[in-house]
């Protein structure tokens, strides 16, 4: 068992550490939120809550909506007892949006627009799911620069991720109509200029459609930003994800000088070879069945209790 390397602090208020021993960079789709309810437990609110207050910064990198971190996790974490000093950074949108939130709830939201998909794209995309796909998925229409389509949570993921393939062609197919270059996976279709300006990107429960610029590396450099804005470099940054994608947080964290450990919850994807330690719910004792949320509760928890104790 890996044990959790941050030393003992007070819980007693809110710390304001200007080197915390360590910053956590969190995915929320699979490691906070349940992919299946969509929902965030308890447990891994009250734990974030701790953790904050303790001074260890709690940071969200996340292709979801600020919308969806208002409700799914803010407003929990408020009314867990988040005290009053504690700040918190939400990146959304793979860092197109963001915006931090305190006890007294959500601050200014930040919206890179050169960064957004073309307004019409997104209304023709929104008429396509409407006319042939509403019965899988739903458009989410709390995007500002992304376009995102969603399984519907009664709908069987078996049945959802057969119905995305239909979606994300005609998504391509409408990429080209609109004269621009889009890439899906291996797919590369560029525009008539030779360049590929979006992305495709399919996960297990959405699609999203977005700037190729866009990604789990830019909100990395986003978040070292609005702490270094705080005046606070952390000494060691732990990531933690669902899939390949999420590396990028640790890629460019790594590539930048700062010392990083990924946790990847839900490994069976296979875990690449990287120059820093991936970590996975084994390395806590647990068995290969505990991923997704309950592998990021287990993290939570255990750093949680390094602090405490």
């Amino acid at each position: 068992m890996t044990a959790p390397e941050i030393p003992a602090a007070s819980m007693s208020g809110v710390r304001q550490l200007s080197s915390p021993p360590l910053a956590l960079l969190l995915d929320v789709d699979g490691p906070v939120a349940s992919p299946v309810t969509r929902d965030v437990q308890p447990g891994i609110i009250t734990d974030m809550v701790a953790l904050a207050a303790a001074g260890i910064p709690v940071i969200f990198n996340t292709g979801r909506s600020d919308a969806f971190i208002r409700e799914q996790v803010m407003e929990p974490m408020i009314a867990a007892g988040m005290p009053s000093g504690t700040v918190i950074h939400a990146i959304c949108e793979k860092g197109a949006v963001w915006f931090s939130y305190t006890a007294a709830g959500p601050g200014p939201i930040h919206v890179d627009h050169e960064l957004a998909v073309p307004k019409a794209y997104g209304d023709d995309v929104r008429r396509l799911v409407a006319e042939d796909y509403s019965a899988h998925m739903f458009f989410d229409e709390t995007k500002r620069a992304m376009v995102s389509v969603e399984q519907h949570i009664k709908v069987p993921s078996a049945d959802y991720l057969a119905e995305q393939q239909l979606f994300d062609t005609d998504a391509v197919d409408l990429m080209a109509r609109h004269g621009l270059g889009v890439v899906r996976l291996d797919h590369h279709a560029p525009n008539s200029d030779d360049s590929v300006d979006y992305r495709v990107d399919p996960t297990i429960i959405s699609t999203d459609i977005e700037s190729v610029r866009l990604g789990k590396d830019l909100g990395a450099g986003r978040a070292v930003e609005l702490l270094a804005a705080q005046g606070i470099t952390p000494q060691a940054w732990r990531t933690m994800g669902d899939s390949r994608t999420d590396y990028a947080m640790a890629d460019w964290l790594h590539h930048n000088d700062h010392p990083v450990k990924h946790v990847d919850v839900r490994p069976a994807d296979g875990v690449p070879v990287k120059p820093y330690e991936v970590l996975t719910a084994a390395d806590l004792g647990l068995g290969n069945e505990v991923i997704h949320d309950d592998a990021g509760a287990a993290f939570l928890r255990s750093w949680r209790e390094a602090v405490e104790n």
